[in-house]
């Protein structure tokens, strides 16, 4: 009797692209350390300093990764759901971390809300255990270092969770003074900050799958609440600093360096549109809006670019270009995009059967640990 089986899936290229990813964080990171310790030109890209402190982040950083897209995948193996392994992508130097995380492919539609909790739920919170300790560990030997005179830094963000950790294990830090995290400590921020951002109750990221198996239908009205939500954090950001400067008497003159501060909420707002527009490809009853992808991504670029021309140079012109391609921008979007009534986020149904009482408390506190991460200015320059 002739048997016919099925050729082994190759995972040639997840191999290769985590490979690339891990020569992406290690180079990204020693650019640069390299560049900018203590604002000056650096010790050189080769020294020892620079390949250590890259050693430790790219281990740091990569090892919270996996664990996260791990979870998901042995929990959607446990649930008979077909998943692959991780897609890593690597974004050397454009990224400060040197990578875009990972990507899992599923293919059909995940049966139950409790597989669906448990697929969401389990890369968080497997990531969150090892970037926890490592951030505790990192910042407990991080150093405390004088501010530059005459200098703006690069800030990173703070959640109510980091907060709560850097009270933990944090040295004190005097007045004019800062700490600067050790590559560890670095490497964890990272992590906590792309677990925050896959835990946005939107659409089909992590945080989505667990809000949907949670609230059911009524979750897609909360998605795009949220989502029009992350518009507003972008203009609430630059009012709130044109606001100081102009109590201290800057005026306008710094309005250029606060787009640069509010741009993560503009750049995913959209993001998380281009990713509903690809999801609802197919779907036949989608009112899915006119607005195309590539002119979606087209005048997102642009304004990155234009804004951080604005955050460099000094010139008002290069403001009012990025305003008057915004408004442009959400012209569109209430003519034809997703400030206006659509379907884009909906996530794709599934079971109607509830969760029992013990994955309800996973939910919930998988939801509490989104808003504990919570970085309203993820990055301040």
């Amino acid at each position: 009797m002739n048997q016919t089986t099925e050729a082994p899936p190759s995972f040639r290229t997840n191999l290769w692209l985590f490979l690339a990813t891990i020569a992406s964080v290690f180079v990204t990171y020693a650019y640069m350390v390299s560049r900018v310790p203590d604002g000056a030109t650096g010790p050189g890209f080769f020294t020892r300093g620079p390949l250590i402190q890259s050693a430790q982040f790219t281990g740091t950083l990569l090892t919270i990764l996996v664990a996260h897209e791990l979870g998901h995948y042995i929990a959607a193996r446990i649930h008979k759901v077909d998943a692959s392994l991780p897609y890593f992508i690597p974004m050397p130097i454009l990224s400060p971390f040197g990578t875009m995380g990972a990507v899992i492919r599923m293919r059909g539609i995940i049966p139950t809300r409790r597989a669906l909790l448990d697929i969401g739920a389990a890369g968080p919170l497997a990531g969150l255990v090892f970037a926890i300790p490592f951030y505790v560990w990192g910042t407990m030997h991080s150093q405390v270092v004088a501010i530059p005179v005459d200098s703006d830094p690069m800030m990173l963000g703070d959640s109510i969770l980091l907060k709560l950790l850097d009270r933990l294990a944090a040295p004190s830090v005097p007045e004019g003074m800062e700490l600067a995290l050790s590559p560890i400590g670095y490497g964890a921020w990272g992590g906590m900050f792309v677990t925050m951002i896959n835990l946005l109750p939107v659409g089909q990221l992590d945080g989505g799958h667990v809000a949907f198996a949670l609230f059911g239908p009524n979750q897609d009205r909360y998605a795009r609440f949220v989502h029009r939500a992350m518009l507003a954090f972008f203009f609430v950001i630059i009012a709130g600093h044109l606001g100081r400067d102009l109590v201290n008497g800057f005026g306008f003159v710094r309005l250029g360096r606060h787009l640069s501060n509010g741009m993560f909420w503009l750049v995913w707002f959209q993001v998380l549109a281009i990713l509903g527009a690809v999801a609802s490809r197919g779907r036949p009853e989608s009112s899915a809006p006119t607005l195309t992808i590539r002119h979606r991504i087209l005048a997102t670029v642009g304004l990155v670019v234009v804004g951080s021309m604005a955050h460099d140079h000094s010139s008002p012109l290069y403001v009012v270009a990025f305003f008057g391609g915004l408004a442009m921008l959400l012209a569109m979007e209430v003519k034809g995009g997703v400030l206006r009534p659509h379907d884009l986020l909906d996530h794709p149904p599934t079971s109607a059967a509830p969760l029992d009482g013990t994955r309800k408390a996973v939910a919930i506190i998988t939801l509490v640990l989104f808003v504990l991460l919570f970085m309203p200015e993820p990055i301040t320059m």
